[in-house]
């Protein structure tokens, strides 16, 4: 735990934790109908993700806590996000949209096996792996994607409700094969952290099995 915070407090983490204290602020905004606003805060969400990484490196403030904070933030901001969607299109009016509703929940099993997975490794003094080229692209379509369902989507964009005649509304289709398109690339994310994980397990097993002989021996 000394290592995980030392030389923790830097420009770079405060940026990041800064994407974690706004979530609530995105959640009141779209539960109270302040769409446009919801949709501006996830927006600068998603600047953050790309601002504290690209300050890390630039001014080297890469840090212990910065690796393990920034997924943290990346996976607590899509869980809600998915669970706010989810439960938007299955109480939408047009059938197809509560039928589809239920992929948002793809994202959430994804992220909460992660957050699962990456608290056991921690447990068992391993660390979970940074995010490779798959996680960062799978987290931008995201974050993209979620930004326009959220701002021209239909039944619940900012620009759609409460307007009989909004300037631009998603087409069904257009959603789905957007949603598909992120779900897609987020499984390949979450598979290309698997080879990663299976060698960290493997090379704690191996190791706990060789202590367990020499305490035998002894």
């Amino acid at each position: 735990m000394k290592d995980l915070f030392k030389g923790s407090l830097t420009l770079a983490n405060f940026v990041t934790l800064t994407r974690i204290l706004i979530l609530p602020l995105f959640v009141y905004f779209f539960y109270q109908e302040k769409m446009l606003y919801a949709v501006l805060v996830l927006c600068f969400s998603g600047f953050t993700d790309y601002l504290d990484g690209t300050i890390a490196r630039r001014f080297n403030q890469v840090s212990e806590l910065g690796k393990v904070l920034d997924p943290v933030a990346d996976k607590l901001t899509q869980i809600t996000i998915a669970v706010m969607l989810f439960l938007e299109f299955h109480k939408a009016q047009n059938e197809i949209l509560r039928v589809f509703s239920w992929v948002f929940l793809f994202f959430l099993v994804k992220e909460g096996v992660m957050v699962i997975g990456g608290g056991l490794m921690i447990l068992m003094g391993l660390r979970p792996g940074a995010a490779e080229i798959f996680g960062k692209v799978a987290t931008f379509v995201f974050y993209a994607t979620m930004s326009l369902i959220i701002a021209f989507g239909p039944e619940v964009g900012a620009f759609v409700r409460n307007k009989e005649n909004p300037i631009l509304i998603l087409p069904d289709w257009a959603l789905i094969i957007m949603v598909v398109i992120t779900a897609a690339l987020t499984l390949i994310a979450f598979l290309s952290y698997m080879p990663e994980t299976f060698r960290q397990f493997r090379g704690w097993a191996q190791e706990k099995k060789k202590s367990n002989e020499d305490k035998a021996n002894r």
